[in-house]
This record gives C-alpha cells, structure tokens and sequence, in this order.
C-alpha cells in the first residue's frame, strides 16, 4: 500500500473529536506527529485531545490548515465544509479518516478487525477487556466510549490492536486485519449496497483480505456464505450458540436483570463458567465471539474470565443514566430493526412495569426501505415516542417522516423537537417504568431532558 505519512510531520484531523478520530490522533501522537485539530462542539473528548498538548480549534474555517502536509477528515465531513474546501485546494495530502485507520492497521502484526452488522463496539469493548487483563499493551479503536479507557481508544506499547470495522461504504476493505471476527451479517447500509448479494460479497472480500485467522458467527447464514464465497484458506474458527460450533456457550442461567452465567465451551470442554453483566441474550454471544478472539490472540481463560466479570457496558450501549421515583432512564445505540428488536426484547424480559422506546430515526434511506421492520420492532415497548429522522448525510427525497412510522404503531406518538418528546415522557412515565432513548444519532440528549424533567417533578 502507499504510506502517505512518509515524509509528513504536520497532521491536521477535521472533526478531531469524532469518536473515530481520538484514537487516531492518540497513536500519531504517540508516534511524534505535531497535530493540530479542529472541531465544532466542546466536549470532553476535545478536552484529553487538549492533555494530549494537541491544538484544537473549535469551529471550522480555512485558516485551520495553515502548516499542514496532511489532512484527515471523517466520511460526515460535507464537500461544503469550508475547512475540506481549503484543504483540497491547498497542496497538502488529503485523506478521508478510514484510509488512514487502514493504515495504521498495517503497523501492527496482530491486528484484530471486529467486523458485524449488530454487536461490533460491544465486542470490541470486551475484547479489550480481556486482553487489558491479560496484561497485553494493546491499542485499540473502538466506535463508542469505554470506560476502562477513557474513551474511544487507547495506544499502547504490545503489537497488538483492536479495530472496529464498519462495512458501511467499504471502509473495512481498507483495513489490514490479521485476525478478523464476523459476528453477524443483516440487511443494512442497502441505500450503498443495494442488495444482500453485495452485501454478502464485501464481507467475502474483509474475510479475504486476512492474513491469519478468521472468527465467524457458524449460526448466521449470511455470515458462513461469505466465508464460503470468499475461498479462504486461513484457519477458520467458529463461534454461535450451538455445538456444532468451536465455540459456544452452555447452561446459560440469567441471574438478575444485569446478569447472566453460562459455561464458556470449546469442542465439547468446558473452559470456564463466565459471568457478564450487561444484559440480553445477545450479549452472550457477543461474549463467546469476544472470547473466541482473544484466544486466537493468546490470551488464557483466567484473562477471559477477568475481563468479561469487569465489563458493565459501553457507552450508549443500554447505558442506565438515571433512577428517579422509580423510573429508569437508559440509553442504546439501536439503529437497525434487529437492534431495537434485540434491545426492547431484553428490557420487555426484565423487571420493569412498562417500558418506553423513545426512538429517532436515523437517516431517510433506511427508515424507508425498512419501515414495517421499525414498526414491528418498535411494538415490543408498551409505549413508543419518535422524534423527527435524523438525515445525517442525506436529503429527504424519500418524502419520508417519523408520522409515517408512527402511524403503523398503535398509541404511537410523535414530536418535532426534543423538548415536546421529553415533556410528554416525563408527564406521563410511571413509577417502576423503563425509559430507553433508542438511535445512533443525538436522541441521548432526549434522555439527559427527560432526566432533568423527572427531577424537577420528583427532586433528585
């Protein structure tokens, strides 16, 4: 591949605050690179750039740039941004952030590539987890915050690396995994794909591009057509829920509503028991593929075990914000149907008396081409709130809108804005209910109103 980073010394990142970013900017900086950045709302992320001793501008304008020899900005960065704009009239190198993630995956000889439509930044998490416990320096970037490391990423000193890797617009192609996990392959990103068939060949070409072993969910079928497609002839592990797989879990006991035990099991032998405390089936699985990897990897069950017992959950992950008179506040990433499916399903099988889906829509494309799947999805919650879609990077010219989803939802309701959202939840929630924000995009400020709301009503 071309190292665009020979010969460069000055790096500057558009939108340095981006979950995506941090980890990047920590690992160039680690390695002697001045950077600079820039970014257009404070948040705590700009505040460890700025410990880092790293200059940030906060909004975006062409002076930024000034000194640069290379340019990185994300995917949501606009042809319009005044800052891109500079930078691709200027004669510095420009490079869009997944080309440089790709990079940086080539330095390293264990990297290991988590790759899923569902499931990627929570494996990810515990992934890193385990092999932190297994006293392995890892660096890794992951698509959410985590606690034990202070945010979306970390540099660290062992040749080894954690990396989420988004399909979305091929940007895991761009990545040099070593060792590559496929948790599960479902119909989404179509508005780029278009078909599964696509869908199911990109994944083919990630597996293909592995130079070492490939970890894949043996239960999902779109997953094992695209390790079959892909003539790979790497070792192939597999992990799932039943024991034709390498790897699954076994006497699976839900301890309370944050807990669940199961036999980690390799061939038939019990490993170990391991106890997760997040909730939902799911997350089993995700525990056995995070398990799977670290193995591969070289990690003993005693790190395994460690690791996954410290684990309490990623960032917007069913985050639980607040209690207040009895009502639950939480917060999750759910964007796709199987996500909000799996969510709602975990909260419909806990303690709660009614639980509330607070929902936005994120982008046009997908709230079309799967709106009775929202629907259905959505009808698990007793009670269901929208908010108006998030267009993100698109224009609505699929005359789409959140009534539209929610007039398939009987009792469904809907506001323009986040404040008439947040007033009528908390008008109207109960003692001993469950309040879930749902979405990738900023309805975890919803959350954080109702909050302040439930407060106001009830005292802190």
């Amino acid at each position: 591949m071309t190292d665009f980073l020979t010969g460069k010394k000055h790096i500057h990142f558009i939108g340095i605050g981006g979950s995506g970013m941090y980890p990047l900017a920590q690992i160039l900086h680690k390695k002697g690179y001045y950077l600079t950045g820039s970014d257009n709302n404070e948040t705590e992320t700009l505040k460890a750039v700025r410990n880092m001793g790293i200059p940030v501008f906060l909004g975006q304008a062409p002076e930024n740039i000034k000194g640069a020899d290379l340019i990185v900005h994300t995917a949501a960065i606009m042809d319009d941004n005044p800052e891109l704009i500079a930078a691709r009239n200027s004669q510095a190198t420009v490079v869009e952030r997944s080309e440089l993630l790709g990079l940086v995956t080539s330095w390293y000889n264990k990297a290991i590539c988590v790759s899923g439509t569902h499931g990627k930044t929570t494996a990810c998490s515990m992934l890193t987890h385990i092999l932190l416990a297994a006293n392995i320096d890892i660096s890794a970037v992951i698509g959410g915050k985590l606690k034990l490391i202070g945010g979306s990423g970390r540099v660290g000193t062992d040749d080894t690396m954690v990396c989420e890797a988004c399909e979305f617009s091929n940007t895991f192609l761009k990545l040099y995994p070593n060792i590559s996990v496929v948790l599960n392959i479902d119909a989404d990103h179509l508005d780029f794909f278009k078909t599964m068939d696509n869908l199911r060949a990109s994944f083919s070409k990630f597996i293909g591009n592995t130079t070492d072993k490939i970890i894949v969910n043996g239960d999902d079928e779109n997953t094992m057509s695209a390790v079959k497609a892909s003539e790979f002839d790497k070792e192939i592990i597999t992990f799932g829920w039943s024991d034709k797989n390498r790897y699954y879990p076994a006497n699976i006991e839900k301890i309370d509503d944050f807990q669940t035990d199961f036999d980690l099991t390799e061939q038939g032998e019990k490993l170990d028991r391991i106890s997760i405390y997040v909730p939902g089936r799911h997350n089993v699985i995700n525990a056995v593929a995070a398990a799977a990897a670290a193995i591969a990897a070289g990690a003993k069950i005693q790190a395994i075990n460690k690791g996954l017992s410290t684990f309490f959950g990623a960032a917007r992950r069913f985050e639980r914000l607040a209690k207040i008179n009895d009502i639950t506040v939480a917060d999750d990433y759910a964007h796709h149907p199987a996500e909000v499916t799996a969510t709602l399903k975990t909260a419909k099988a806990m303690s709660f008396k009614r639980v509330w889906a607070v929902h936005q829509p994120f982008t046009y494309s997908r709230t079309a081409t799967l709106l009775d799947d929202f629907a259905t999805a959505l009808k698990i919650a007793d009670k269901v709130v929208l908010t108006e879609i998030m267009g993100s990077r698109e224009k609505n010219t699929y005359n789409i809108y959140s009534s539209d989803l929610c007039e398939k939802i009987e009792g469904g309701k809907w506001f323009p804005t986040f404040d008439e959202v947040a007033e009528y939840v908390a008008d109207n929630a109960e003692s001993g209910d469950l309040i879930i924000t749902l979405g990738c995009g900023d309805v975890y400020k919803v959350a954080y109103k109702i909050i302040d709301l439930l407060k106001e009503k009830y005292g802190s």
